[in-house]
């Protein structure tokens, strides 16, 4: 779906559909096409579904942080006018929703989240990234999901070719350190968004207690599980996924 990019001042973003706005926030080590059937299932029913492109790459590296790209949504939200949105986000773009709703509350209509980060986070697993590594990289990869092979060679490249650019290495290492330090669990008992929480069961980097522990917190949370599944059920599981949201949503009148 890369031919349908938006370039627009800051903002490069995905954008197909009408409807109700519902903006895609993809994960750290993540892009735009992790969400490829989640944007054609909902633009197909009734849903303007945007996929901006998170700065992780582009900010300074002081501003490499959680709350910088919280702000930086806002501004993309108010660039298209739109007063009231749904919100999606996997991994680290699940965290960016988070601490945005809790900022701007009157702007979010729904927040739904899927291996979001926010309350605990191994990212990094049991080490840095290890640059030059090919194999290390793959495994890596291939731990994210619960069948290793829904990553791709073309997953894996573009994580190898991230960990092997210094700057970029350094912003990724920034954000996941601020991922870390912004933990939420104070907010979340504060923050009454009507929140579905989807989550795969065998989840690794944020393993499926986590996903009990932001219902337990979130005031207005539903929380839905899918069996067979890692840290990104949109990619593995993506028929499921929509099924669940969707219905999640027709439910809330959203």
């Amino acid at each position: 779906m890369v031919h349908d990019l938006k370039k627009e001042g800051k903002f490069t973003y995905l954008e197909v559909g009408e409807g109700t706005p519902m903006i895609v926030l993809h994960g750290l080590m993540g892009g735009l096409s992790n969400f490829d059937d989640v944007a054609a299932y909902f633009s197909a029913n009734g849903y303007k579904v945007l996929i901006p492109e998170l700065p992780i790459y582009t900010m300074p590296l002081l501003k490499t942080n959680v709350k910088s790209f919280a702000v930086n949504l806002d501004k993309f939200i108010a660039h298209k006018g739109f007063e009231e949105v749904i919100l999606l986000g996997n991994s680290l773009g699940g965290h960016i929703g988070l601490l945005h709703t809790k900022l701007f509350p009157n702007k979010i209509k729904a927040l739904v989240i899927t291996g979001s980060s926010g309350l605990y986070e191994s990212a990094m697993g049991d080490g840095y990234p290890k640059r030059g590594d090919y194999e290390f990289m793959k495994k890596k990869a291939e731990e994210v999901f619960y069948d290793p092979k829904v990553a791709t060679k073309e997953i894996v490249d573009e994580v190898y070719a991230t960990v092997n650019d210094r700057s970029k290495l350094i912003k990724t290492l920034a954000i996941a350190k601020s991922a870390i330090r912004h933990n939420m669990s104070k907010d979340l008992p504060h923050m009454h968004t009507p929140t579905c929480i989807i989550w795969g069961e065998n989840d690794n980097v944020t393993p499926p207690d986590v996903a009990m522990e932001f219902h337990e917190l979130l005031p207005d949370s539903d929380l839905y599980w899918i069996k067979k599944c890692g840290h990104a059920p949109m990619m593995e599981h993506p028929k499921e996924f929509n099924a669940i949201l969707h219905k999640w949503l027709k439910e809330r009148n959203f």
